[in-house]
């Protein structure tokens, strides 16, 4: 038996992994992707993202993990009466792929056992143990004293535990060869509704030109896209040369009050599983601080009891996450006071 199963090896699942295995825990984490993994993301680290990974695993993002521009020097909204609000702030530019396999090596070294191109399938919780089952070549069973689930927005797990129906934003996003009259320093996101049904956004990678929409209908994304680059072309001067490639994701769509699921018994939610992202959907910092969060509530109270109780563990892990919902939630306040269009978040 383990002690705590983690699934998702994301920043909130790597997050806790490591933290749980650094004190001794005995912890399997599983990934249903082979890694490096893609994942649909600005990849954009905030300070506060930057210091996580400083604080949580010894040392600061490596090189590799980066790209170019590789420092991120804020972000730049546009509300829907077209007025800009500049946020500087320093931050990094980095690939998802390399970067979550980076913290996914770091929980392994920390003494996680690492297990990858796994689906969790489903979990049961008995009186001793919880049964999660698996699948890669072969259907088997694992057990443990504890579960977190961070394996995303469309969590199976989750679905399946709480039956309740998901509520989501479906992301798309183009890679371009081009040019555009944009510093490609910043972090762009426009909250007018002609250009998406929640936001727009433009970054660089790479020397890739990244234009991306949000939308609720996803038989819109099309549209909405090409509105978006008209746009651009409009107002910036872009000029695409070629579309090198597209991608589209799924994330939560947080609701004013910033609703989070935290568990179903000894089953943690953490990350977007769980409902912890910024309204703008930086969504890394977060992953990181629940996973975290997490792991310390599964620490606090089972140094108290082999098994504790169910109401204790929530209670841990309301209060080590309190800080991250109250930062939410003045997110939440500010793109309310600067767009109309998103006046009913206040």
């Amino acid at each position: 038996m383990y002690d705590v199963i983690v699934i998702g090896a994301g920043p909130a699942g790597s997050s806790a992994a490591k933290e749980l295995a650094s004190n001794g825990y005995a912890v399997l984490l599983v990934e249903k992707m082979k890694m490096p993994r893609e994942k649909s993301c600005s990849g954009i680290l905030i300070k506060k993202s930057m210091d996580l990974v400083q604080h949580y695993f010894g040392e600061e993002t490596p090189k590799f993990v980066q790209c170019t521009p590789t420092d991120n020097r804020g972000m730049i909204f546009i509300n829907d009466k077209g007025e800009e609000f500049r946020f500087e702030q320093e931050g990094l530019n980095i690939w998802r792929s390399s970067f979550d396999h980076w913290l996914a090596e770091k929980a392994q070294e920390a003494g996680a056992e690492v297990r990858q191109s796994t689906t969790a399938i489903s979990c049961e919780e008995k009186d001793d143990c919880i049964v999660v089952q698996f699948k890669n070549d072969k259907i088997y069973y694992e057990t443990a004293k504890f579960v977190i689930a961070c394996d995303g927005a469309v969590s199976t797990i989750k679905r399946k535990l709480l039956g309740t129906p998901g509520n989501y934003i479906t992301t798309y996003q183009t890679f371009n060869k081009g040019t555009i009259d944009l510093d490609p320093h910043y972090f762009y996101a426009y909250l007018q509704p002609r250009l998406s049904e929640y936001d727009a956004w433009f970054n660089v990678k790479d020397d890739d030109l990244i234009f991306g929409v949000a939308v609720k209908d996803t038989s819109r994304l099309e549209h909405y896209h090409s509105e978006f680059i008209s746009y651009m072309y409009t107002q910036h001067n872009v000029k695409i040369e070629k579309q090198v490639k597209s991608e589209q994701w799924i994330m939560p769509h947080i609701m004013p009050g910033c609703p989070v699921d935290f568990c179903k018994g000894r089953v943690l939610f953490a990350g977007e599983t769980a409902g912890f992202l910024n309204p703008m959907g930086e969504g890394i910092s977060s992953g990181l601080e629940s996973g975290h969060a997490a792991a310390q509530a599964i620490m606090q109270t089972s140094r108290k009891s082999h098994m504790p109780d169910e109401h204790a563990l929530l209670s841990a892990y309301r209060e080590n996450t309190a800080e991250l919902r109250t930062y939410m939630l003045r997110q939440w306040r500010f793109v309310a006071s600067i767009a109309s269009t998103f006046s009913h978040m206040k």
